[in-house]
């Protein structure tokens, strides 16, 4: 039986924890992981299918017979860590911005362009969380009627930011009930009972960097360089989820009910739209799931060619962990890594 020998650098993040659970609850098959993390988290201990393993300091050293690393530690530590793991024969999935938009790198999202994994140079790019829900439940729609045009604004919860500001939402809103005066440190402003039209450093011609990722990216993993985008991203006081108001102009007219039922066949959608009893996705309900999930589905009442949704999905799951994870099963169902073999 061919098993692999996994690392996770970033191990003690949200998105790192996030990566043990996924590979634990699909039963990856896994013969070690090996976790790795910043100097100020080595030597803490998690849990990896029942067993305690201690966290190390990423080094140059740490890559040496791994098959599969999973990186979640910021551009920086995958852009210096990642091409060191790959020269050690690792398959690098990546889930910062370092290597997204390289033409030499696939960015994959597998139920839209999983064929892109087969010319992988060691490094596979994991794409932005607001990316990657937005592409799954848009090119099966896509694939039927070609898309024109985009316009989404994304409502995108701290988890995405990472601890600090799961903690400072926190903080704050405790903070503000009790009437006291709060002081932003991850944001440049409150965040409790506040929504902040910021997410990345602001470009100049006025777009977050958030915004072009979810613009670049989009055109990439579709293969659609010819869509027109353009988006708006809002960071809100929600600590796991985010959602997306998404108008979507196609090449030809397409009805509520048509989109409704091609979504209903789609891989990893899973449809919530009933108004009479105000079914619909939202943040609360798609924390901890794996599907992208969407809703109010109705004509753009603005264009004859176009609709109107609301998606939403867990970030830590979909948009980030569970999606580099099926990058590597799928690399394992194609054949297109070449695992140790494991005697048992």
């Amino acid at each position: 039986m061919k098993e692999y020998e996994i690392a996770i650098v970033g191990a003690t993040g949200l998105v790192g924890q996030e990566f043990i659970k996924v590979l634990v609850q699909r039963n990856f098959p896994m013969n070690s992981v090996y976790l790795f993390a910043s100097d100020r988290s080595a030597g803490r201990r998690l849990v990896v299918n029942q067993q305690e393993i201690e966290v190390k300091e990423t080094a140059p050293e740490s890559f040496e017979g791994i098959d599969i690393a999973l990186f979640s530690a910021g551009s920086e530590i995958s852009r210096h860590f990642s091409l060191l793991a790959a020269q050690s024969g690792a398959v690098v999935i990546d889930n910062s911005a370092a290597f997204r938009m390289e033409p030499s790198v696939p960015l994959v999202v597998p139920e839209v362009n999983p064929e892109d994994i087969e010319w992988h140079n060691g490094i596979i790019a994991n794409p932005n969380c607001s990316t990657i829900q937005m592409v799954v439940a848009l090119y099966p729609l896509h694939k039927v009627n070609p898309i024109k045009r985009i316009v989404v604004s994304s409502y995108q919860s701290v988890s995405g930011t990472g601890l600090a500001a799961v903690e400072e939402l926190t903080v704050q809103t405790k903070q503000v009930l009790e009437g006291q005066t709060t002081i932003p440190h991850v944001y440049p402003h409150q965040i409790a009972f506040n929504v902040l039209p910021e997410i990345d450093v602001f470009l100049d011609d006025g777009y977050t960097k958030e915004e072009w990722k979810l613009v670049e990216e989009t055109k990439k993993i579709m293969h659609a360089d010819d869509i027109a985008i353009s988006a708006t991203c809002v960071r809100v006081p929600v600590f796991t989820g985010h959602s997306e108001a998404v108008h979507v102009e196609f090449s030809h007219p397409m009805l509520p009910d048509e989109a409704e039922r091609i979504l209903a066949q789609a891989p990893g959608v899973k449809i919530l739209d009933d108004t009479a009893i105000s079914l619909y996705p939202h943040p609360w309900s798609a924390d901890g799931s794996d599907e992208v999930f969407v809703g109010r589905i109705r004509r753009d009442t603005s264009h004859p060619n176009g609709l109107v949704m609301w998606i939403v999905a867990d970030n830590l799951r979909k948009g980030a962990a569970l999606n580099a994870v099926q990058i590597a099963e799928e690399m394992i169902k194609r054949d297109w890594l070449n695992p140790r073999e494991v005697k048992k």
